[in-house]
């Protein structure tokens, strides 16, 4: 360790090695990420604008694009920028800052997945008590919460992760920083990292899977003594969303959970594709429905 030189910036991965590929690769996440702007822009838009659109479900969907608005403009336009120019480096202070926000935003999504599934719960299981347990003051309390346990909860994981010792090599084979990909390149002890990933995927993922799961196991069997043309309105909604959330949440943890040494590159940006668009398939069954 005394013989190391301590790293003061990084190296993100480009897409390719080739300029060619380089330049198809950024192209096509350049539109990927201007179609997903214009996409929840629109959603953004058309709920905010149209009052019959004024319930709890359209709200948290308003927030979900405000939040995958922000989540790619966090990694996709630096990471084209940087494959396009060849300038792939990364300050540390950057480079926390993009792994907190990464985090935040994962975390944020979950909640608010979560959230829409009791959405759901209430208005067909309890539909008497919506009005109260689903009011305006309390979607935005739920809000709120979700917006701050997240602060939190991305601050503690971004402050574990630097606190470590980095060393020798600098590249992080990933298009954008993330906390497997910095465990890699660390000359520390990682444990107490992991474990700190594997109980927050416990706690948060795991608890939050659980109690979707459990909602949507009442949902369905309240839904099974409607008639079927209710039926086929309500699966419409619920099953969409159950397998947005498994999507999002098996990515996620395919991302953070993996062990390091059996990781590629290539897996972790089709995984991280994943984890941009899975809600927005969600929120566009939701508006067609």
């Amino acid at each position: 360790m005394a013989n190391s030189t301590t790293v003061t910036e990084f190296l993100l991965m480009n897409f390719a090695d080739r300029w060619q590929l380089r330049l198809l690769h950024s192209m096509l996440f350049l539109l990927i990420y201007l179609v997903t702007l214009l996409g929840n822009l629109l959603i953004v838009t058309v709920t905010t604008l149209d009052q019959k659109l004024n319930m709890p479900m359209y709200f948290f969907l308003r927030n979900l694009s405000v939040l995958d608005m922000c989540y790619v403009t966090v990694t996709v336009p630096n990471a084209c920028v940087n494959s396009l120019t060849g300038n792939s480096t990364i300050s540390v202070a950057g480079c926390a800052s993009q792994v907190f926000l990464v985090i935040y935003f994962v975390y944020v999504e979950v909640m608010f997945l979560t959230i829409m599934a009791r959405d759901r719960y209430v208005a067909i299981c309890q539909p008497l008590h919506y009005p109260v347990v689903m009011s305006h003051q309390c979607c935005v309390q739920m809000t709120l919460a979700s917006l701050l346990s997240g602060l939190v909860c991305a601050g503690v994981h971004t402050g574990q992760t630097f606190q470590l010792i980095f060393c020798q090599s600098n590249v992080i084979r990933q298009f954008f920083c993330d906390i497997p990909s910095l465990l890699r390149i660390s000359c520390s002890d990682t444990s107490s990292n992991f474990l700190l990933i594997l109980f927050s995927a416990i706690v948060v993922a795991g608890g939050c899977f659980i109690f979707i799961t459990m909602s949507y196991i009442h949902i369905f069997s309240t839904v099974l003594k409607f008639p079927i043309r209710e039926q086929g309105k309500v699966f419409s909604i619920c099953v969409p969303h159950i397998l947005v959330v498994s999507l999002f949440l098996g990515s996620s943890l395919c991302v953070y959970l993996r062990p390091s040494v059996n990781s590629e590159t290539i897996q972790d940006m089709i995984l991280s594709v994943f984890l941009y668009h899975s809600s927005s398939i969600l929120k566009s069954y939701h508006l067609q429905s």
